[in-house]
Protein backbone atom coordinates (compact mmCIF):
# COMPACT_ATOMS: atom_id res chain seq x y z
CA UNK A 1 0.00 0.00 0.00
CA UNK A 2 2.55 2.59 1.05
CA UNK A 3 4.22 1.83 -2.34
CA UNK A 4 1.28 2.55 -4.21
CA UNK A 5 0.97 6.03 -2.55
CA UNK A 6 4.83 6.45 -3.16
CA UNK A 7 4.12 5.96 -6.71
CA UNK A 8 1.14 7.76 -7.01
CA UNK A 9 2.82 10.64 -5.89
CA UNK A 10 5.72 10.77 -8.20
CA UNK A 11 3.43 10.34 -10.72
CA UNK A 12 1.68 13.08 -9.76
CA UNK A 13 5.09 15.43 -8.95
CA UNK A 14 5.88 14.14 -12.77
CA UNK A 15 2.89 15.53 -14.43
CA UNK A 16 3.23 18.58 -12.52
CA UNK A 17 6.55 19.11 -13.75
CA UNK A 18 5.89 18.01 -17.31
CA UNK A 19 3.20 20.51 -16.78
CA UNK A 20 5.07 23.46 -15.81
CA UNK A 21 7.53 22.29 -18.82
CA UNK A 22 4.78 23.19 -21.05
CA UNK A 23 3.75 26.02 -19.51
CA UNK A 24 7.07 27.58 -19.82
CA UNK A 25 7.81 26.26 -23.58
CA UNK A 26 5.05 27.55 -24.27
CA UNK A 27 5.52 30.87 -22.73
CA UNK A 28 8.65 31.04 -24.92
CA UNK A 29 7.02 30.20 -28.19
CA UNK A 30 4.25 33.19 -27.82
CA UNK A 31 7.43 35.36 -26.78
CA UNK A 32 9.63 34.27 -29.84
CA UNK A 33 6.57 34.68 -32.24
CA UNK A 34 5.76 38.46 -30.62
CA UNK A 35 9.55 39.35 -31.83
CA UNK A 36 8.47 37.94 -35.36
CA UNK A 37 5.26 39.66 -35.39
CA UNK A 38 6.81 42.95 -34.60
CA UNK A 39 9.60 42.07 -37.10
CA UNK A 40 7.19 41.86 -39.58
CA UNK A 41 5.70 45.18 -38.47
CA UNK A 42 8.64 46.87 -38.99
CA UNK A 43 9.16 44.76 -41.99
CA UNK A 44 5.68 46.33 -43.71
CA UNK A 45 6.83 49.89 -43.04
CA UNK A 46 10.91 49.43 -44.28
CA UNK A 47 9.00 48.01 -47.12
CA UNK A 48 6.67 51.34 -47.81
CA UNK A 49 9.58 53.58 -47.18
CA UNK A 50 12.17 51.27 -49.30
CA UNK A 51 8.94 52.12 -52.40
CA UNK A 52 8.55 55.60 -52.13
CA UNK A 53 12.37 56.20 -52.13
CA UNK A 54 12.29 56.03 -56.00
CA UNK A 55 9.45 58.58 -55.77
CA UNK A 56 11.87 61.15 -53.69
CA UNK A 57 15.27 60.63 -55.30
CA UNK A 58 13.32 61.45 -58.97
CA UNK A 59 12.02 64.66 -57.57
CA UNK A 60 15.08 65.47 -55.92
CA UNK A 61 17.26 64.72 -58.47
CA UNK A 62 16.13 67.69 -60.98
CA UNK A 63 16.86 69.93 -58.22
CA UNK A 64 20.23 68.50 -57.05
CA UNK A 65 22.34 67.53 -60.29
CA UNK A 66 25.50 68.90 -58.61
CA UNK A 67 24.46 66.77 -55.04
CA UNK A 68 25.02 63.42 -56.97
CA UNK A 69 27.06 62.16 -54.22
CA UNK A 70 23.92 62.24 -51.37
CA UNK A 71 21.68 60.95 -53.95
CA UNK A 72 23.68 58.47 -54.73
CA UNK A 73 24.42 57.42 -51.25
CA UNK A 74 20.80 56.94 -50.65
CA UNK A 75 20.25 54.68 -53.79
CA UNK A 76 23.60 52.43 -52.00
CA UNK A 77 22.16 52.54 -49.13
CA UNK A 78 18.38 51.43 -50.09
CA UNK A 79 20.60 48.97 -51.97
CA UNK A 80 21.71 47.21 -49.09
CA UNK A 81 18.22 46.78 -47.49
CA UNK A 82 17.23 44.59 -50.63
CA UNK A 83 20.09 42.41 -49.85
CA UNK A 84 20.41 42.16 -45.96
CA UNK A 85 18.95 38.68 -45.02
CA UNK A 86 20.36 38.57 -40.95
CA UNK A 87 18.76 40.55 -38.61
CA UNK A 88 21.67 42.38 -38.25
CA UNK A 89 22.54 43.20 -41.42
CA UNK A 90 18.66 44.03 -41.69
CA UNK A 91 19.46 46.45 -38.47
CA UNK A 92 22.94 48.25 -39.92
CA UNK A 93 21.19 48.49 -43.11
CA UNK A 94 18.62 50.18 -42.05
CA UNK A 95 20.80 52.60 -39.92
CA UNK A 96 22.50 53.39 -42.67
CA UNK A 97 19.34 54.12 -44.81
CA UNK A 98 18.62 56.18 -42.31
CA UNK A 99 21.30 58.23 -42.08
CA UNK A 100 21.46 58.90 -45.59
CA UNK A 101 17.78 59.97 -45.95
CA UNK A 102 19.22 62.60 -42.92
CA UNK A 103 21.39 63.73 -45.12
CA UNK A 104 19.62 64.05 -47.77
CA UNK A 105 16.65 66.43 -45.63
CA UNK A 106 19.94 68.08 -44.94
CA UNK A 107 21.07 69.09 -48.09
CA UNK A 108 16.97 69.84 -49.05
CA UNK A 109 17.54 72.74 -47.06
CA UNK A 110 19.90 74.70 -49.46
CA UNK A 111 17.04 74.37 -52.44
CA UNK A 112 14.12 76.44 -51.39
CA UNK A 113 12.76 75.44 -54.80
CA UNK A 114 12.96 71.89 -53.76
CA UNK A 115 11.74 72.41 -50.40
CA UNK A 116 8.69 74.19 -52.08
CA UNK A 117 7.83 71.30 -54.54
CA UNK A 118 4.51 70.02 -53.55
CA UNK A 119 5.51 66.74 -55.06
CA UNK A 120 8.69 66.76 -52.77
CA UNK A 121 6.44 67.99 -49.59
CA UNK A 122 4.33 65.45 -49.84
CA UNK A 123 6.76 62.71 -50.04
CA UNK A 124 9.00 63.98 -47.30
CA UNK A 125 6.31 64.24 -44.55
CA UNK A 126 5.29 61.02 -46.02
CA UNK A 127 8.95 59.51 -45.51
CA UNK A 128 9.03 61.30 -42.18
CA UNK A 129 5.76 59.62 -40.73
CA UNK A 130 7.20 56.47 -42.11
CA UNK A 131 10.21 56.68 -39.40
CA UNK A 132 8.31 58.18 -36.86
CA UNK A 133 6.48 54.52 -36.93
CA UNK A 134 9.67 52.90 -37.56
CA UNK A 135 10.79 54.42 -34.74
CA UNK A 136 7.69 53.14 -32.65
CA UNK A 137 8.20 49.71 -33.69
CA UNK A 138 11.49 49.53 -32.83
CA UNK A 139 10.73 50.48 -29.38
CA UNK A 140 8.08 47.31 -29.60
CA UNK A 141 10.58 44.48 -30.73
CA UNK A 142 13.07 46.05 -28.37
CA UNK A 143 10.48 45.38 -25.39
CA UNK A 144 9.62 41.89 -27.04
CA UNK A 145 13.43 40.45 -26.98
CA UNK A 146 13.82 42.65 -23.57
CA UNK A 147 10.94 40.34 -22.20
CA UNK A 148 11.86 37.36 -24.20
CA UNK A 149 15.79 37.86 -23.43
CA UNK A 150 14.95 38.01 -19.38
CA UNK A 151 13.12 34.64 -19.54
CA UNK A 152 16.01 33.22 -21.42
CA UNK A 153 17.95 33.88 -18.72
CA UNK A 154 15.95 33.32 -15.22
CA UNK A 155 15.73 30.24 -13.66
CA UNK A 156 13.99 27.62 -13.94
CA UNK A 157 13.59 28.92 -17.80
CA UNK A 158 17.11 28.58 -18.39
CA UNK A 159 16.65 24.95 -18.25
CA UNK A 160 13.71 25.41 -20.47
CA UNK A 161 15.41 27.58 -22.93
CA UNK A 162 18.50 25.66 -23.26
CA UNK A 163 16.78 22.27 -23.89
CA UNK A 164 14.71 23.62 -26.43
CA UNK A 165 17.22 25.76 -28.15
CA UNK A 166 15.87 29.24 -27.59
CA UNK A 167 18.80 31.59 -27.51
CA UNK A 168 18.75 35.44 -26.61
CA UNK A 169 18.19 37.77 -29.46
CA UNK A 170 19.54 41.33 -30.53
CA UNK A 171 18.25 44.40 -29.66
CA UNK A 172 17.71 46.61 -32.54
CA UNK A 173 20.37 49.27 -31.27
CA UNK A 174 21.47 52.57 -33.29
CA UNK A 175 25.05 52.99 -35.07
CA UNK A 176 27.41 53.96 -32.33
CA UNK A 177 28.55 57.13 -33.55
CA UNK A 178 24.71 57.79 -32.94
CA UNK A 179 25.51 58.19 -29.42
CA UNK A 180 28.45 60.75 -29.69
CA UNK A 181 27.57 64.43 -28.82
CA UNK A 182 26.88 66.32 -31.84
CA UNK A 183 29.52 69.73 -32.37
CA UNK A 184 27.22 72.28 -33.04
CA UNK A 185 28.89 75.38 -34.29
CA UNK A 186 27.70 79.31 -35.47
CA UNK A 187 28.94 81.29 -37.98
CA UNK A 188 29.97 84.64 -37.08
CA UNK A 189 28.73 87.67 -39.33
Amino acid sequence: MTGLIVLGVLVFLLAVLVIYVIMIYNGFVALKNNIERNWSNIDVLLKQRYDELPKLIKVCEGYMQHEQKTLEAVIKARSMVNQARTDEQKVQAQNMLTDTLKSLFMVVERYPDLKADKSFQQLGYRITELEDQIADRREFLNESVNIYNIRVEQFPDVIVASIFSFAKRTLWQIDPQHRQDVKVEFEHT
